[in-house]
């Protein structure tokens, strides 16, 4: 008979390796959340239902590069988003909690965000490039996240100044903040540079908690 024997050194290179998976809603609770502080914002010439559905589960949002901004004054690049209304925050520790799904073809969008901020507009952006989630256009934060469900997890420590992003409980993005200002959470597609002639992102379960 022989025995194989797996050296100490094997075995912490292997844990070492693995992916930390935690919870990061430990110590938050749900908020209360209708259909009311689920406010859409579209190009401002289409129907509700020309750049969205929901089905009761799944929330679907498209835009096209072509389309208006969400306003007739603004000068914004075309969006179909949900900002969720009721629940602005200026101090505290809050947190977005949704999954997500990204087509394959959707780029150059932001498909998430933190809006609010002293330096900018926003103290947080999610954007997808060719497939890979990118904090803003530059560090990268998930690859590889077409057509499969990912669930998102973005916490927002106003008093530190601090943004911290899961991917399926993993933790991927630690971020200084922008500025602290009123913030509230969107998601769905909002064109940035080099954008997709369609995007489009479909969300479900989303939930915002803050921490006890």
């Amino acid at each position: 008979m022989i025995i194989f024997m797996v050296s100490s050194s094997c075995v912490a290179a292997r844990s070492a390796r693995a992916p930390k998976i935690s919870d990061p809603t430990s110590g938050f609770t749900a908020v209360s959340l209708d259909q009311s502080n689920f406010e859409l914002q579209r190009p401002y010439d289409e129907a509700s239902d020309a750049r969205y559905s929901f089905n009761g589960t799944v929330r679907k949002l498209w835009v096209l590069s072509s389309d208006k901004p969400h306003a007739r004054q603004s000068h914004t690049m075309p969006r179909t988003e949900i900002k969720m209304s009721g629940y602005d925050y200026s101090s505290g520790v809050w947190q977005f909690e949704g999954y997500g799904y990204v087509p394959s073809g959707t780029s150059g969008v932001c498909i998430m965000q933190v809006f609010g901020a002293s330096e900018a507009a926003s103290t947080l952006m999610l954007h997808v490039y060719d497939g890979a989630l990118r904090y803003y256009n530059r560090q990268l934060v998930e690859d590889n996240i077409y057509n499969r469900w990912f669930k998102l997890n973005v916490v927002h420590d106003v008093e530190a100044s601090k943004l911290t992003v899961y991917i399926d409980g993993e933790e991927k993005l630690h971020v200084n903040g922008r500025g602290r200002n009123t913030h509230y959470f969107k998601f769905g597609v909002y064109a940035q540079r080099h954008d997709s002639n369609r995007m489009e992102s479909h969300w479900k379960d989303v939930r915002i908690l803050k921490k006890h």
